[in-house]
């Protein structure tokens, strides 16, 4: 009796729909997080502009917090345009989260943070490379609007 390989659940044209819905759920997902790093770069832009001066009144911590959260900010929406490419939006979400997230500790507490100086850069060259992959892709990937 022959054998039939063949699942009803993974059919041969199924497995094309499957990598589109990945696609899908993945550029979904880059998505999500350039909005919700956008929100959280408005939020912490407005607290570094009112709360923090309270707290800091040193001008270069000051202006390094702001750079943090304008850094956020456009990779936010570079994050949006690039949910098509996981590779741009993978570096993209590292460098926020090394850069931002290194200048946001450091301006609060330098010395408990210390350790995170290098982070710093690190995170700027995943920006950069971010940028990079988007140069270097198929003209028109992660130019499209995600589906919901």
């Amino acid at each position: 009796m022959a054998t039939d390989e063949t699942s009803p659940l993974l059919l041969t044209s199924d497995r094309e729909e499957l990598t589109q819905d990945d696609d899908t759920m993945s550029s979904t997902l880059l998505w999500k997080t350039g909005a919700v790093f956008g929100a959280a770069a408005v939020g912490l832009g407005a607290f570094g502009a009112h709360g923090l001066k309270k707290r800091i009144s040193d001008p270069t911590k000051l202006a390094n917090w702001s750079t943090a959260a304008q850094y956020q900010l456009v990779h936010s929406v570079a994050l949006l345009v690039a949910s098509n490419n996981p590779v741009a939006g993978a570096f993209f979400t590292a460098g926020m989260t090394m850069f931002s997230g290194s200048l946001y500790a450091l301006t609060l507490d330098t010395e408990r943070f210390r350790f995170m100086g290098p982070v710093t850069p690190l995170g700027g060259l995943c920006l950069i490379a971010g940028w990079l992959a988007l140069a270097f892709s198929k003209r028109g990937v992660g130019m499209r609007w995600p589906r919901s």
